[in-house]
């Protein structure tokens, strides 16, 4: 299935220049506002250091996210999903292979924009250093969680509910701390943001940015929630697969 998905776009030059695009676009306006807003200050220094950061991590979360999807809706698309679940591939490999798939499509896209950022403003997103790593996985599982319950609701109720992969995502962006703090938020609302894996992502950032230390405790923390959000996101995928193969769904993909 993974090698089916790589074909799929080392064969298709739109496909490869869309997962390059909307990181690069997102990185160029943000990080051209900065330097409107501070026109005589350091590109590495904490403003710009934070908002492209906080661009460029958030994008690994929503490719993650979209890239699973996007994987999925080629299935859906083709009207072949019938006749993968009919084949021996068992639903929790066709999850692991959208996991995979999604990780290749995240790498592909984020690396050139990284590149771009280090040409375009002289910043490096490497300079918060091996943190990247952990940064950058933390992220992407919490995408893959939240794509695992969109393609299973999308394969349990048809391509009505498409308009969630590309929305859902942005529903925590708010709550995640992207671009500010978490206690910039109300009051009530900080231990709801503080249940989101993302949300101690970007604030371990902004210590490292901050106070040149590497917060530990962020980091364990959105470990155990982001182990959680995959478990349930497996468990729903796999439920939806069960509801929609018991109501004969999976050989009815319209809307």
């Amino acid at each position: 299935m993974v090698l089916r998905y790589w074909y799929l776009l080392r064969g298709s030059p739109p496909r490869l220049v869309e997962l390059v695009y909307w990181p690069t676009v997102q990185m160029v306006i943000w990080g051209f506002m900065t330097l409107y807003l501070h026109p005589e200050g350091d590109v590495m220094a904490l403003g710009f250091g934070a908002l492209l950061s906080g661009v460029m991590l958030w994008d690994v979360c929503f490719r993650g996210q979209i890239s699973l999807c996007g994987a999925f809706l080629e299935e859906m698309y083709a009207r072949n999903l019938g006749h993968l679940m009919a084949s021996p591939l068992r639903p929790v490999e066709f999850a692991a292979a959208l996991l995979v798939t999604s990780l290749l499509r995240t790498l592909i896209g984020l690396l050139p924009t990284s590149l771009l950022a280090l040409w375009f403003f002289g910043f490096s997103i490497y300079s918060l250093g091996m943190a990247l790593i952990g940064f950058f996985f933390l992220l992407i599982v919490m995408g893959w969680a939240v794509g695992l319950v969109i393609s299973g609701l999308i394969m349990r109720v048809g391509l009505g509910a498409e308009s969630f992969a590309w929305a859902a995502i942005f529903a925590v962006a708010p709550l995640s701390g992207v671009y500010y703090p978490i206690a910039t938020l109300p009051e009530w609302l900080r231990p709801v943001a503080l249940m989101l894996p993302s949300a101690h992502v970007f604030e371990g950032m902004r210590a490292i940015l901050t106070e040149h230390r590497l917060d530990l405790t962020s980091m364990a923390l959105a470990t155990g929630l982001d182990l959680v959000f995959l478990g349930l996101g497996f468990a729903a995928f796999l439920a939806f697969h069960a509801s929609a193969k018991a109501r004969g769904r999976l050989m009815q993909m319209g809307e």
